[in-house]
């Protein structure tokens, strides 16, 4: 890779430089976003053990922030308010909502080889989470394969929650998204999303309630 500020001509500021005190949320921005984001905005080709050091370190932080600002958030408004989601992995707040969506699919599933393979990919407490919210189930049609259903099971609650976002103002709902790689359903959620989203993501919200918010 060479020399990363080589590969980066940024110009660094102070963690109480000027910068920091214009941008009161560019560290949270820096550090929370997906590493996807900051290639997206630097260069593709940056390896992701790169990313992890830019993002580590606090004095590229502001700089950091400008860059991914141009994906409509106003650091200046961003402070050291919680996010829409307080600070829990949106990533998660998906599949807990995807698991409700296809919650009639989760209860089909009883075989142990079906479900470790459920498990390992959307997790045991997504898993319990859908089942226990079968009455809010949204897809009626039964995906038999443990894999498709957990891919679609990450598409449609990523997409729900885009759609919860849109309710949102840019800054609030860019927050949220940057801590997502990009492309998911996040960004271009359906119709029948935006029917749903509503009810599912009040659901995810009161159980991250009964638990300790990251931030």
């Amino acid at each position: 890779m060479g020399d990363i500020s080589l590969q980066m001509p940024i110009q660094t500021a102070r963690p109480d430089g000027p910068h920091q005190l214009r941008f009161p949320g560019a560290s949270e921005l820096a550090a929370s976003a997906h590493p996807t984001r900051l290639a997206a905005r630097l260069d593709p080709a940056l390896s992701a053990e790169t990313l992890v050091k830019l993002q580590k370190c606090s004095r590229l932080h502001p700089r950091l922030a400008e860059l991914l600002g141009n994906y409509d958030v106003d650091l200046n408004h961003i402070g050291c308010r919680p996010d829409l989601l307080r600070g829990h992995d949106p990533y998660r707040a998906a599949l807990l909502a995807g698991s409700i969506w296809h919650a009639r699919s989760l209860v089909a599933f009883v075989s142990q080889p079906e479900l470790a393979i459920l498990f390992k990919r959307i997790g045991v407490d997504a898993h319990a989470f859908g089942i226990r919210h079968l009455l809010h189930a949204v897809e009626n049609r039964l995906i038999a394969d443990p894999e498709k259903l957990a891919q679609q099971i990450e598409y449609d609650g990523h997409a729900c929650l885009g759609a919860w976002l849109q309710d949102s103002s840019a800054t609030e709902r860019n927050r949220v998204l940057l801590r997502l790689p990009e492309g998911t359903a996040a960004e271009t959620p359906a119709p029948e999303h935006w029917t749903a989203a509503g009810q599912l993501l009040s659901l995810v919200l009161a159980h991250f309630e009964t638990e300790t918010p990251v931030k």
